[in-house]
């Protein structure tokens, strides 16, 4: 069940080096399009790996396959007659022959009595494509009906859920584990029962790197409108959990106490990065910066600036209206030649050039 920290570690690592499924499932376009990527369905079901598992709402099995890998036995749960052979396809292509499929609504009771007691129990529920607001209520089947229903089976219950929301919006006494893939929030897992083991955690895949929530004194941020030498941009699945304290604190035992000092900088709305004089390197950190320029955002000057320091492309972060992306875009980068790229951030009309650093 769950494992010690040395153990999870050396899992992260490993199921880090692989990117994509091995081998192309079988499915419709919109289900291979919302399948779990494979680095996050191989961690997912090694830390859920038990004798006996059900996976309700189990779609065209691309979490299915990985559980089947790592579990004696696995139910394998679908109301979609259609998605369900495809899931069947996808565990025989991987050569796989523990699972047993049940086509039907997870909430009948016909369907319940099909699925003896069991270790854990995993819901991918449905959710609508898009949401002003993503809420816990729009997961079908809802989570407290999923935890009545199958509460004679197990204690221990995870859920996928939209990883838009934020901890305060989750009303249940469970672990809140958010993950980004390649830099980018990608998925939200509930652990219940024993299954949880914080109440927060951030993972980063494919580096393999997590970051835990803490109880008592953390550091305060500070928040600044100045950038200093060198910019931070931490992990999407960090700022999701709420784990900026925590990382500040790790991040100031490396520095030092003389040169731990990290500030808070908020690019707009949607950005946000930690600055500071002292240079260091941090696993949750998606990107670490030497900040070239603070100047104002004038992107005939600033293509200027580039020319002068062989740099060849930008990565525009500001929050351009979409019509003068390509305008504002053709005038940074007009006319580079260099071999470097910089990431340009803009806060209101201030523009913050950024080189990044330990990028291997």
């Amino acid at each position: 069940m769950p494992l010690n920290p040395i153990t999870y570690l050396l899992f992260l690592i490993d199921v880090a080096r692989k990117k994509q499924f091995e081998k192309p499932l079988h499915g419709d376009k919109e289900s291979l399009r919302f399948a779990t990527p494979e680095p996050i369905a191989r961690y997912r079901a090694q830390r859920l790996r038990a004798k006996t598992l059900a996976d309700i709402s189990c779609g065209i099995g691309g979490q299915t396959v990985f559980f089947a890998q790592q579990c004696g036995f696995v139910y394998a749960v679908e109301i979609d007659p259609k998605k369900i052979e495809y899931a069947k396809q996808n565990c025989a292509m991987y050569g796989l022959s523990n699972v047993k499929f049940i086509c039907g609504d997870a909430l009948d009771p016909k369907i319940i009595e099909q699925i003896p007691a069991v270790d854990v129990i995993f819901s991918d529920p449905f959710r609508p494509a898009e949401e002003s607001k993503r809420q816990v209520s729009s997961l079908e089947p809802g989570i407290p009906n999923v935890l009545a229903a199958y509460g004679e089976k197990t204690r221990n219950f995870a859920f996928e859920a939209p990883p838009q929301m934020p901890p305060e919006r989750i009303p249940f006494d469970c672990e809140k584990e958010y993950i980004s893939l390649d830099g980018q929030l990608n998925r939200l897992t509930l652990y219940f029962g024993g299954l949880k083991q914080h109440d927060r955690m951030a993972v980063a895949l494919p580096a393999g790197e997590g970051l835990v929530s803490k109880y008592g004194m953390l550091p305060q941020i500070k928040e600044t409108d100045k950038m200093k030498l060198c910019a931070y941009e931490p992990e999407p699945s960090v700022v999701a959990a709420e784990l900026l304290p925590e990382l500040v604190e790790s991040m100031m035992q490396v520095a030092g106490p003389f040169m731990g000092v990290f500030e808070l900088f908020r690019v707009d709305k949607k950005r946000l990065l930690l600055t500071s004089d002292a240079l260091i390197k941090q696993a949750m950190i998606k990107n670490h910066y030497l900040v070239l320029k603070v100047c104002p955002f004038e992107p005939k000057e600033i293509n200027k600036f580039l020319k002068d320091r062989n740099i060849g492309n930008v990565v525009l972060r500001a929050g351009v209206k979409p019509e003068d992306y390509w305008k504002v875009r053709n005038e940074v980068e007009k006319g580079l030649e260099g071999n470097k790229t910089v990431h340009l951030f803009v806060k209101g009309r201030t523009a913050i050039l950024c080189e990044v650093i330990f990028n291997e």
